[in-house]
């Protein structure tokens, strides 16, 4: 095949002048991120080769192998793993297009630090072309394990990029940069230096299970250097030594290695199973959420070895949904080493170590919050609505979940814990009050929350998606019921009953008629007209039955492909409004009909707008709204 010609997209073009003019001090990750690529090339075959014994590959010494040429300043990483076939290289390497690309760039220019820049390299998988740092030209070269033609990718990282087939490649991949002049006053960035690759490799990728070896150089200072290659990374398993041994910084890198993220985890969390079924982990809690985390292409899970070898790279049976923002890597002692995700999904010790690895992530947690605010405060921030999931999904976990969440509230602008929200619960209050909604703002200005403002009780203000749906799955705190301030009748006359209900009794008999009558103009879209008793400003305000679907509920299965009914809500008038009074004597003295019914119509549609929804027909309320005005002037 002959050698043919391709343009980069636009926004790949932008990532590709972003890293030659890359402003990036740090210009020593393009070598970890080539080092990561090889890795997880070899960590592929492995795992290829236990399917399938018949694929013809090498797989007896497999390694990564780095080579430098002080004459012709290049720099080449070359592995011996999966390699990619002519199509892969063009998907994979060719177009970006699986990177993320624009949002990327739209990252970048929000990073307020270097630091912050630095780590969306890898965390968005653009890695491979960091090498344009350093490099006025890259070359890959590649064969598929399995397959005889290999392809040549090769790209100044300008419009094109070349893309031909080569018949003599090895198996794997190698990458050579062709480097950028030296630069005499930088001589800690001379990347033909093996003692410059050296530091970096130990610095990095001293961890990674395979070989890192680097032939000696002639002339590089090193006199008494022998002339077989040297192997750079020690290659120990950090899980399996003692935590005297290992220093955060070494802990740091394996989660930057494993997780693609490059700023530095919020907590790192050991544990090691001994008894019948022994396995090892090492676990990690971000310090920020991934742009990705609510999408359904995240990919989620944590590394599983066993005795060592390395078997899955996302295996989601080790954790459950709601903490998918932990990495990590699992070792086990025992398990098939040719283990698929259906058996795994039925494995009695995967299902084990899944119990006890959540348990000890939620006791880290718990422990966290305890001992460091600040650190927890990042944590809810980034995680919280992802835990929360497991209010839903995991009960056997709920009360752990309950014992680290908090949530905003009208007592003050810190997040508060149930706990707290019970010890400051007024005296005769039965109830944890909450509302949901899109922002806290909309929320605090709703009617629904006006008398119980007015009367100093203290509601949750819960704006996430979830809280629709895990306040009704938990139900109770501490034999506390959650309440919706807006569903179900409301009663916040704590003292003085007797006085409080024959002023109620009095007021239901001075607006019987208006609200049966209501209740019948307006039918076709609610269920009942009646007084409320949670409005102290507002006209109305329209709630939903106490075990009813909210709308937000209803927009949700809606939105999942569930079909279901459409849920009447309850419309409440504020008996001490003088809009509301002056409604219930137009009634008495049956003047103007039309208007009143047009009155009546305004009112169920302003409570609806109150609350953030829509008017069932925007045209006819907007005239009905014109008209009014009109008549006033």
């Amino acid at each position: 095949m002959p050698t043919e010609t391709f343009e980069f997209q636009v926004e790949a073009r932008q990532l590709l002048q972003l890293m030659i003019h890359s402003v990036y001090s740090n210009k020593d990750v393009f070598l970890r991120e080539l080092v990561s690529n090889a890795s997880d090339a070899l960590d592929k075959l492995r795992l290829e080769k236990l399917r399938d014994d018949t694929l013809d590959a090498e797989v007896t010494d497999l390694h990564i192998e780095i080579d430098v040429d002080k004459e012709a300043r290049t720099l080449t990483v070359r592995d011996n793993g999966i390699g990619m076939s002519y199509d892969e290289v063009g998907k994979l390497i060719g177009t970006i297009a699986n990177s993320g690309t624009a949002t990327f760039l739209k990252e970048l220019k929000e990073a307020q630090d270097e630091a912050g820049a630095e780590g969306l390299i890898g965390q968005f998988g653009v890695g491979f072309y960091s090498g344009f740092m350093v490099a006025d030209e890259m070359t890959l070269v590649t064969r598929r394990a399995g397959e005889s033609q290999g392809t040549r990718w090769t790209s100044r990282g300008e419009a094109t990029y070349t893309l031909e087939t080569v018949d003599d490649a090895p198996q794997g991949t190698s990458v050579t940069l062709h480097l950028k002049p030296a630069d005499p006053e930088n001589q800690l960035h001379d990347y033909t230096s093996p003692w410059t690759i050296k530091e970096i490799v130990k610095r990095y990728s001293d961890f990674i299970t395979w070989p890192i070896r680097m032939a000696a150089v002639a002339g590089d200072g090193d006199g008494d250097s022998a002339p077989e290659p040297e192997t750079l990374n020690s290659m120990k398993a950090l899980w399996a030594r003692s935590r005297d041994e290992v220093s955060d910084d070494e802990y740091h890198e394996l989660y930057k290695h494993i997780s693609h993220d490059w700023r530095e985890p919020l907590e790192t969390i050991r544990l090691q199973a001994e008894g019948t079924f022994e396995y090892q982990s090492l676990l990690f809690i971000p310090s920020h959420a991934p742009h990705d985390l609510f999408t359904r292409d995240f990919k989620r899970g944590v590394q599983l070895y066993v005795k060592r070898v390395f078997i899955m790279d996302d295996c989601e049976a080790l954790l459950p949904p709601y903490l998918r923002f932990v990495k990590g890597v699992v070792d086990a002692a025992d398990l098939s080493l040719n283990v698929s995700r259906e058996i795994l999904q039925q494995d009695r010790h995967i299902r084990m170590m899944q119990r006890r690895l959540t348990k000890k992530v939620l006791s880290t947690v718990k422990e966290i919050k305890t001992k460091d605010a600040d650190r927890y405060a990042t944590f809810w921030r980034e995680f919280g609505t992802a835990l929360k999931e497991g209010l839903v999904t995991d009960p056997d976990n709920s009360e752990a979940i309950l014992a680290v969440a908090s949530f905003a509230t009208t007592h003050d602008d810190e997040p508060t814990t149930l706990a707290q929200y019970v010890e400051r619960m007024k005296d005769g209050q039965d109830d944890i009050y909450y509302i949901t909604g899109e922002s806290r703002q909309s929320i605090e200005n709703s009617p629904h929350m006006e008398a119980f403002r007015d009367k100093g009780i203290e509601v949750l203000l819960l704006t996430d998606a979830v809280d629709e749906v895990w306040v009704d799955t938990v139900g109770e705190y501490e034999g506390k019921k959650l309440r919706s301030v807006a569903k179900g009748e409301i009663d916040l006359d704590t003292e003085g009953d007797d006085q409080a209900d024959g002023e109620r009794a009095k007021q239901a008999e001075e607006y019987a008629g208006l609200l049966g009558w209501m209740g019948e103009q307006l039918g076709e879209d609610i269920k009942e007209v009646r007084l409320s008793t949670r409005l102290t400003v507002s006209p109305a305000c329209v709630v939903s039955d106490a075990h009813d679907l909210t709308p937000a509920l209803e927009n949700m299965y809606r939105a999942m492909g569930q079909e279901v009914p459409r849920t009447k809500r309850i419309l409440e008038l504020n008996a001490d409004h003088l809009l509301v009074k002056g409604l219930n004597q137009a009634y008495k003295e049956r003047e103007d009909r039309t208007g009143l019914v047009e009155s009546a119509e305004l009112l169920h549609t302003l409570a609806v707008l109150a609350e953030g929804g829509q008017p069932k027909d925007p045209a006819r309320f907007v005239k009905l709204v014109a008209d009014r005005l009109e008549r006033t002037l």
